[in-house]
């Protein structure tokens, strides 16, 4: 079983005028495979977490990108070692593309489609031994740094996002997850426990 890490807790906030985000940033561990999902855009904070593992960018495999917004996927290219995979392909630094038919290779990992906040929307799916099944949902679910992060049902199902391309889809999307997962890493806000 794969073991999940949430390395940075994703932000979205305002501080003197300018806008302040990076992703959640994730580090799955399965076999010999470390794998990082949606890197984020805050460098600093991605290598002091990574030498917190006893890791550099060069050990990590796999690079999951959720979906296409900078806040998530602007650090993908420092790991040079890596493949990169989003929805349904893995690329490499080498210009090669190949389909990975929902699974990262060689693991037991998910990746499935959960369009709404962006076309390409994905969420990774990961089973464990500490939390069961951990969705690493990136924006279908997320909060500003000044939201009240409500984790009921309803509130998840009916919650707001100024920035989804299709609400309805983004909708199904929560749906899904909420009924697959027993925890939730969101973009931006705290892992939470899914509510039964």
């Amino acid at each position: 079983m794969a073991e999940v890490k949430v390395l940075i807790e994703g932000y979205a906030k305002e501080e003197e005028g300018f806008e302040l985000a990076s992703s959640t940033t994730t580090l799955i561990r399965e076999g010999d495979f470390k794998i990082i999902v949606d890197p984020g855009m805050n460098r600093k904070l991605l290598l002091e977490a990574l030498e917190k593992e006893n890791l550099s960018k060069e050990d990590i495999n796999y690079v999951v990108l959720t979906h296409n917004h900078l806040d998530h996927i602007l650090l993908a290219g420092i790991f040079e070692n890596a493949q990169i995979l989003d929805e349904g392909a893995i690329y490499s630094f080498e210009g090669t593309i190949k389909n990975h038919e929902g699974r990262i290779p060689g693991t037991n990992i998910e990746i499935i489609s959960t369009p709404g906040h962006d076309q390409s929307h994905s969420t990774v799916l990961v089973d464990t031994k500490k939390f069961g099944k951990v969705a690493i949902a990136a924006d279908v679910f997320w909060w500003a740094d000044n939201e009240e992060q409500k984790t009921d049902k309803e509130s998840l199902i009916g919650r707001e996002d100024p920035y989804a391309k299709d609400k309805k889809k983004l909708i199904e999307s929560r749906k899904k997850i909420l009924e697959k997962a027993d925890y939730i890493i969101p973009g931006h806000g705290k892992m939470f426990k899914v509510k039964r």
